[in-house]
């Protein structure tokens, strides 16, 4: 009989990257306004300063903010009114002592102004005298030349993911063109014969492909694109004429089932069939998703998740995420919070062990309740907030702990 060589977690990863040390994903350049939700290729350096000049952070008076030393609503300081400054416009002349110029927010700071007094502060006694009833320190309601953005600062790097907020700094250095990552192209074949798909009728004993369509969701929040999916029975000759078309036309492909050692699973033959690595990792040392496969063919990567969706999504966080925003240099942090436990829970000896849990929040505390159940349980899926993760050196978890919930 055979079995499985488990392998931990990390090591499988490290097998991974070492194994595609030179897989390369294209990159594209695109529209400013077609990039949301990319991720950047490139180190973005500002070739401006931003601002390009002083400028105003209120409506105001520009004035030598030593000229405002001591005046107060009962002994104001009175100064004249030089003119006035236009949005868009260079002031037509300095500020000397003594002197004043309406600012609007947004203007540009005349020569010789080192700080704006609220207009607020200040009272208009005509045309051309002004009382100012509170003083400012040097530089305050300013924002000078580059004081937000240097020239020659990398200012987005690559690997962030662009935002609304980050493509604002990119329209702010005049950037139309981004040059992003193309979406890894994604191939998902689910096996077996007793697997349906959600349009056909269902008779007894069949089950509904679930696999394609939680891993179609995953892919594309990851930022990824399905080029071709299909159901393949459990025949070794058809799934390797869907994998071979899979590899046409795909960066990695995603096989769910067909991964534990029996007479009638055929992944692991397929992918060591292409002349290639071959299956270079088959069994983790995790729980759900024991039944892991890696392997390599005609330069793609070939994923085969187990056929739980519990087990096919644990094992695609932990594995194809990974890899894929490793690939990307992607700088992102799992959402995940803190919450006290209301469960003892035991762990699987030797392995790491993914607990899904549900949250409720009592008194301002979050606290976390399991979800025990098989990870061929879809139950499993929508009632849980998210998991914890029970590393292999731990007996397991106690009632009344604090622990980190990684967010689904």
């Amino acid at each position: 009989m055979e079995f499985f060589n488990l392998i931990s977690v990390e090591e499988a990863e490290n097998r991974l990257m070492e194994n595609f040390k030179d897989f390369q994903l294209g990159i594209e350049e695109v529209h400013i306004l077609e990039c949301a939700d990319r991720i950047l290729a490139e180190d973005v350096i500002s070739d401006i300063d931003v601002p390009e000049f002083n400028r105003s952070t209120v409506d105001g008076y520009a004035i030598k903010s030593q000229d405002s030393n001591g005046a107060s609503e009962t002994i104001p300081s009175l100064l004249n009114i030089v003119g006035k400054v236009e949005v868009g416009q260079v002031p037509n002349k300095s500020i000397k002592s003594g002197e004043a110029m309406y600012i609007p927010t947004g203007g540009m700071i005349p020569e010789g102004a080192d700080g704006v007094v609220m207009i607020e502060h200040t009272e208009k006694l005509d045309e051309e005298n002004l009382m100012i009833y509170k003083s400012i320190s040097p530089h305050e309601n300013v924002i000078y030349k580059g004081d937000d953005i240097k020239k020659g600062e990398i200012i987005v790097g690559r690997g962030r993911r662009l935002t609304p907020e980050t493509i604002g700094v990119l329209a702010a250095l005049g950037r139309s063109k981004i040059k992003v990552y193309k979406r890894p192209k994604f191939y998902i074949i689910s096996t077996g014969d007793e697997i349906v798909d959600i349009d056909e009728e269902l008779q007894l004993g069949k089950v509904r492909d679930i696999n394609t369509y939680t891993l179609y969701s995953l892919i594309v929040k990851l930022g990824g694109q399905v080029v071709g999916k299909a159901i393949v029975k459990d025949q070794y000759e058809l799934l390797r004429a869907q994998v071979e078309k899979a590899l046409e036309i795909s960066d990695m492909v995603l096989i769910s089932g067909g991964s534990s050692v029996g007479t009638r699973d055929y992944t692991a033959k397929v992918v060591n069939s292409f002349n290639g690595k071959g299956v270079f990792v088959h069994g983790m040392a995790i729980k759900p998703g024991k039944p892991t496969i890696i392997g390599e063919a005609r330069g793609k990567v070939i994923f085969g998740l187990p056929g739980h969706p519990v087990s096919s999504i644990v094992v695609f966080k932990t594995l194809v995420e990974t890899f894929v925003k490793r690939k990307m240099g992607v700088r992102e942090y799992t959402p995940r919070i803190r919450a006290v436990l209301d469960f003892n829970c035991h762990s699987s000896p030797g392995k790491r062990t993914y607990q899904m849990v549900k949250l409720r929040e009592v008194d301002g505390i979050i606290h976390a309740t399991p979800n025990f159940g098989k990870s061929g349980m879809i139950s499993l899926l929508s009632n849980s907030d998210g998991y914890i993760i029970l590393d292999p050196h731990e007996e397991g978890v106690y009632k009344g702990e604090e622990r980190e919930v990684y967010l689904l």
